[in-house]
């Protein structure tokens, strides 16, 4: 503000003209001419008085330069580096040792070193043999942890707090580096950094996201999720260094474009699309280095480059694993399946040719070591931008442009390369829900059939029973999944199968533990299945699936039996037509014949049994050629079986099965059953061809399980029931006068017990199971 101190002497000798002239010319009507005579003390008046100008200026904050009051000249990058805003962080603002979940493992490892480390301090001791070994097993952990990464941990990697940003990874590579500032457009966005800096000799426009090393920066710079205003500045300068012929290479970064109200009205979309559209018709060479995440557009927007190349642990998506598992399985706890089936890490994207290479990183990620990564970053620039500068322009936007359009394509008709067969996922046919009623309808209609078949003596055919039994199958299978799927048994299945898939593909036998397993699981089922919500539905299909299956079995047998029989009578012909047996025949017969009337002498009985065991002897060996095993039934022994009473039967009945529940009961109870399994395990492994030992060692166990049944079934009252009712038995056959020796065929005088018959029976059977 100022003021004019005038006198009214200063007006003498002034007209009324010049006092109506225009302010322009003088301050409030005064002529300057006057006006400067009255200040200088130049008038013609005897009378002089001053008239001067009085300034009063307003106190203000001093300026804060960006740069120190003594700045170092030799300092690397120059004068103008003490322009940039990013300065190395006091001791106190620093951030922490952060430990990834998966990484605490290694936390045990570095306690003890640093506790050892300690001790021979303390102490004065010697322990680096000590050290050396345990720093040796930390690196063999941190090997063995870091070179089986999942994709979810990748994501945890690239989100490190600590993983350098943008700027770390700019003044690491480049001599010089001046940040350049501002849209133009009133707005300068710190989540991105764009600037002009040379590598080796080099001169390239950077930009990037930047994240914060710490709460307050990330705050300033919005967590590296930019505006409008940031995607606006990034493409000044991408007109600048396409107008000077600037390289660029941007570093992208960012959990994705900031998506608040406020930037959505400034036009967040448009901002990114532009960015798309221009960034295909610029005439310089583009690299993008992915170093942290990728996300969505707002990666993209800064992306569509010549080369895309990620860090090791770096990961490139369309939307995060969170927001994919909220959206496909309802629940962000399903994290690490959808990274896993996103497929978003380096290796990944590099199979599906959307990015053009991996940067190493140290053990540890990018924060382990920022220095070496770095340099690698920097030698991914140079080798990528020798290849990019030897093209013409036209070759370079043809590049660009072909990079993005073959992404996801393909062709129809071309065989598939195998490499890209083997991630290929099976297909799987679809699942056709039917309900029960329909189902229900098509197996009465089947049935139906099959009636009206067998009462016209026409066939049904096969294939529609063949057809509902598959039908029934698959819809079996889908209830029992449901079902397991409901009782929460789903993942101890699936890990169940894949160990039983690995002893399948070895050829291996089941372990007992394996065995275990399956059965506890198998009775947990069995138990629970009936509070399954589709349990009613299951019970149905499965009802349908057996009558089937029986109808199918017996239509097979019948027919088997048929075909069968048909070949006997054939055989029993030939034989008969054969000329010796059709000439025996004919003698028996006249001998017959001459002694009409009479009984026949003792040679002629003998020669008609002869005959009638040369002609089964016959007739045997053509059923054997069938591949039929033959069964000589004794006719007595038939007739002695029913003439045993019907009381008598059930007794024996009920005691076999009373020897059988022994049996089991003294195999459970007993070290019978580990034995029983190791003998299953020496015939299987044995062979059809066992060797000398291999014989001996089964039979060594043979005689064990034997003595430790007969000890068993000794102690027990069965084998009093047992004499008594073979008492009763025999008693009811002398009665009928037919003992002929067929009850010592059942039951041998040679000095065996029951019991050890049923442990041979025992015996044999697990031999054969085995």
């Amino acid at each position: 503000m100022a003021s004019i101190s005038h006198s009214p002497v200063g007006f003498v000798g002034t007209s009324a003209s010049d006092l109506l002239r225009s302010s322009s010319n003088g301050v409030n009507g005064i002529p300057l001419r006057n006006l400067g005579r009255a200040r200088f003390g130049c008038s013609s008046s005897t009378t002089r008085r001053d008239s001067r100008v009085v300034a009063k200026i307003r106190k203000v904050k001093k300026h804060d330069h960006p740069w120190p009051d003594n700045p170092d000249p030799n300092v690397k990058g120059g004068i103008l580096t003490h322009l940039s805003h990013f300065k190395p962080l006091p001791e106190n603002e620093k951030p922490r040792p952060v430990t990834l979940e998966f990484e605490k493992p290694l936390i045990n490892l570095e306690k003890k070193i640093i506790d050892v480390r300690k001790m021979a301090n303390e102490t004065g001791l010697d322990f680096s043999d000590q050290i050396i070994s345990l720093e040796n097993k930390y690196q063999q952990a941190l090997k063995d942890l870091y070179t089986r990464l999942t994709p979810i941990q990748r994501v945890y990697i690239a989100r490190h707090p600590n993983r350098p940003t943008f700027l770390d990874h700019v003044f690491n590579i480049t001599e010089k580096f001046v940040e350049l500032h501002g849209d133009r457009s009133g707005y300068d966005d710190p989540a991105i950094v764009t600037g002009i800096g040379t590598i080796d000799g080099r001169r390239y426009m950077f930009m990037g996201h930047q994240k914060g090393r710490n709460t307050k920066e990330n705050v300033k710079r919005n967590f590296g999720m930019p505006t409008p205003h940031g995607y606006r500045k990034a493409l000044r300068m991408m007109y600048y260094a396409d107008h000077h012929g600037f390289p660029i290479v941007t570093f992208i970064d960012t959990p994705g474009a900031y998506a608040d109200l406020k930037c959505e009205e400034l036009g967040q979309g448009e901002a990114i699309a532009n960015n798309l559209r221009t960034m295909f018709g610029l005439k310089v060479p583009i690299v993008s280095i992915v170093i942290g995440e990728g996300g969505s557009g707002g990666a993209l927007a800064i992306g569509c480059a010549n080369k895309l190349i990620m860090l090791e642990n770096a990961v490139f998506y369309v939307a995060s694993p969170e927001a994919c598992a909220a959206i496909l399985w309802k629940s962000a706890k399903a994290a690490p399946q959808a990274a896993e089936t996103l497929r978003i890490t380096a290796t990944e994207l590099c199979k599906l040719q959307i990015a053009d290479g991996v940067i190493p990183e140290p053990l540890g990620g990018a924060h382990a070591d920022p220095t070496w990564t770095s340099q690698q970053i920097k030698n991914a620039i140079n080798e990528s931008m020798d290849e990019l500068m030897k093209m013409d322009t036209e070759e370079l936007l043809k590049h660009r442009m072909l990079k993005f359009r073959k992404i996801g394509g393909f062709q129809e008709g071309l065989p598939v390369d195998p490499k890209k067969k083997v991630n290929m996922k099976m297909k799987e046919e679809p699942i056709i829900r039917t309900s029960n009623l329909n189902i229900e309808d098509e197996v009465k209609k089947l049935m139906q059939k099959r009636l009206n078949a067998k009462e016209s003596s026409v066939e049904l055919p096969e294939s529609d029973v063949n057809e509902m039994i598959e039908k029934l199958k698959r819809e079996v299978d889908r209830e029992y999944s449901e079902a397991v799927k409901a009782m929460g048994l789903k993942d101890r299945l699936v890990l169940l199968r894949e160990e039983f898939s690995k002893v399948n593909l070895r050829d291996q036998l089941m372990h007992p533990a394996l065995k275990d397993k399956i059965e506890k699981l198998r009775d947990e089922f069995t138990q629970g299945v009936s509070a399954a919500p589709n349990y009613e539905s299951l019970k149905s299909k499965l009802d349908m699936l057996t009558e089937l299956s029986k109808i199918k079995s017996t239509s097979e047998k019948n027919k088997k039996s048929a075909t069968l029989k048909q070949a006997v009578n054939k055989k029993f012909v030939e034989i008969m037509n054969r000329p010796d047996i059709k000439e025996k025949y004919k003698a028996l017969e006249a001998a017959i014949e001459n002694s009409a009337g009479q009984d026949l002498d003792h040679e002629l009985k003998e020669e008609l049994v002869k005959m009638k065991k040369e002609i089964e002897l016959e007739l045997a060996g053509a059923i054997k050629s069938l591949g039929l095993d033959v069964e000589v039934v004794k006719s007595k022994a038939k007739e002695i079986s029913e003439q045993i009473p019907l009381d008598v039967k059930v007794k024996v009945e009920e005691l076999n099965e009373e020897i059988k529940g022994e049996i089991e009961n003294v195999i459970k109870s007993t070290d019978l059953k580990d034995k029983i399994e190791l003998l299953k395990l020496e015939v299987a492994k044995a062979g059809k061809t066992p060797d000398v030992a291999s014989k001996n060692r089964i039979a060594a166990l043979e005689q064990q399980i034997k003595q430790g049944l007969a000890e068993a079934m000794n102690s027990s009252n069965l084998k009093e029931k047992h004499e008594e009712l073979k008492a009763e038995i025999s008693k009811t056959i002398e009665s009928s006068a037919g003992l002929d020796g067929s009850l010592e065929s059942q039951y041998p005088k040679d000095g065996s017990t029951y019991d050890e018959q049923a442990v041979e029976m025992n015996v044999g059977a697990n031999r054969s199971f085995a």
